[in-house]
C-alpha cells in the first residue's frame, strides 16, 4: 500500500477517520450531483497519552475508541480513509522527463527516491504525484515524492483494523486539509489570496498556508487546547476527563471566564501571531488575507474576534459543512459545535469521491 494513495481510483464510501491526540472522529458523506450530505458522524474521546503528538502509543486503545465511535455513528461502511501527520512525511518535488509512462515513470521516482529521503528504502512507504509541466522547463514535468516510515503508516493501520475497519486509503494531513478546503469557498474565497490556517488541537498548531488554494508552507508549534483543561483541573480539582468535559459543555464557576478562559484566549491570539511571523520572517510572504480557525479550540466564543483584533487579519471559524444537507440521524447542534475540529476528517472522507 502507497502512502496518499491519492493516484487510484476509489469506489466510495470511506469513512473519514482523523486520529487525533484526544479523540477519535469519523465522518462519512454522500453526495448527489454537486451538493454534499453528512450521512453520519461520531467524535469518541480517547483515554490520556494513548496518542502523543500524532503519535500512536496505544494502537489497541485507539482500536477501541473506533470501535465505539463506529457504533455511536450507526454506519455499515468498513473502509476508511486515514492519515499521518505532516511531520512525518517527507516531500520533495523532483523534476522528471515529460515523456515517461506512468510505469516508467515509478521505476524512475524509485531509482531517484535514495537521493531524497534519509531512511533506507525498505523501511518507507513512496508515493508521487505529477504536478504537471515544470514552470521553467517544457521537456520536465514536477513531481510530487511523498515517503512516510512503515512504522508510522502500520500504526496507523493496524488501530483502525482493531477498531472493525479497513484503512483503503492513507493520506497526509495537511493534504486531507487543502481537499477540505475548498468546501469553504463561501466564506473564505482562495483565488489569487493568501489564506492561513490555524489548525489548534489538544498539544499541537499548525499553521498551514494556501496561495492560490495550494499549500505553500505548514509548520507545527506545540501548543493546544490541552492547557487550558490542565488549567481547569488544577483551579477546580478535577479529573482530566471531568475538566474535558467542563470544557465543552459548561458548568463552571463564574471566575472561570476572566480568570481561567480569558488569559487562555489572549494566550492563544500570541501563539497565532507568533506562528504568522515566523512564516513571515521566513518566506517571501508578508502578508495574509485571511485567517481560518480549525481544531477543537476553534469552537471557543469570542477566540475568532480577539484573534482577529490582536492579529489585524479577517478571522473565520472554518464550517466544512455550511452548505451541505444533514441526515435526519445526525445531531445538527453537536455537528455544528465540532465543525472545526472536523476539517481533517472531512477532507479524507472527500477521498470517496476521487
Amino acid at each position: 500500500m502507497g502512502l496518499a494513495q491519492i493516484l487510484k481510483r476509489k469506489n466510495p464510501p470511506l469513512l473519514g477517520l482523523d486520529i487525533s491526540s484526544t479523540a477519535v472522529k469519523l465522518l462519512e458523506l454522500s453526495r448527489d450531483k454537486d451538493r454534499y450530505r453528512v450521512e453520519s458522524y461520531a467524535v469518541e474521546p480517547l483515554p490520556p497519552n494513548t496518542v502523543t503528538e500524532k503519535v500512536i502509543n496505544d494502537a489497541e486503545a485507539v482500536g477501541q475508541a473506533v470501535a465505539r465511535a463506529l457504533k455511536r455513528a450507526q454506519t455499515r461502511t468498513r473502509q476508511s480513509a486515514v492519515a499521518v501527520a505532516g511531520s512525518s512525511v517527507i516531500t520533495k518535488t523532483i523534476p522528471m522527463p515529460v515523456n515517461l509512462s506512468e510505469h516508467e515513470l515509478e521505476a524512475q521516482v524509485e531509482l531517484e527516491a535514495d537521493q531524497y529521503i534519509p531512511y533506507p528504502l525498505d523501511e518507507v512507504y513512496l508515493d508521487f504525484q505529477s504536478l504537471g509541466p515544470s514552470e521553467n522547463n517544457p521537456e520536465t514535468m514536477d513531481v510530487l515524492l511523498a515517503a512516510s516510515r512503515r512504522d508510522t503508516v502500520d500504526m496507523r493501520v493496524a488501530a483502525v483494523e482493531t477498531g472493525g475497519l479497513e484503512a483503503k486509503v492513507v493520506d497526509v494531513e495537511a493534504y486531507a486539509l487543502e481537499n477540505a478546503f475548498e468546501l469553504l469557498a463561501d466564506q473564505v474565497p482562495m483565488e489569487g489570496r493568501t489564506v492561513a490556517l490555524v489548525d489548534i488541537g489538544a498539544t499541537v498548531t499548525t499553521l498551514t498556508v494556501l496561495d492560490d488554494g495550494k499549500i505553500v508552507y505548514t509548520r507545527d508549534q506545540a501548543f493546544g487546547g490541552k492547557q487550558l483543561t490542565e488549567e481547569i483541573m488544577r483551579r477546580y480539582g478535577l479529573s482530566y476527563e471531568e475538566a474535558g468535559a467542563a470544557k465543552r459543555q459548561g458548568g463552571l464557576p463564574d471566575n472561570y471566564e476572566p480568570e481561567v478562559l480569558d488569559p487562555f484566549k489572549e494566550t492563544v491570539a500570541q501563539q497565532v501571531s507568533r506562528a504568522l511571523q515566523f512564516f513571515f520572517s521566513s518566506t517571501r510572504h508578508n502578508s495574509v488575507d485571511h485567517l481560518v480557525l480549525a481544531g477543537g479550540t476553534a469552537s471557543i466564543e469570542g477566540l475568532d474576534l480577539m484573534i482577529q483584533d490582536k492579529v489585524g487579519i479577517e478571522t473565520t471559524v472554518a464550517n466544512p459543512f455550511a452548505r451541505m444537507s444533514v441526515s435526519p440521524r445526525v445531531p445538527a447542534q453537536a455537528l455544528r459545535n465540532d465543525a472545526p475540529a472536523l476539517m481533517i476528517a472531512c477532507g479524507l472522507a472527500l477521498r470517496s469521491f476521487d
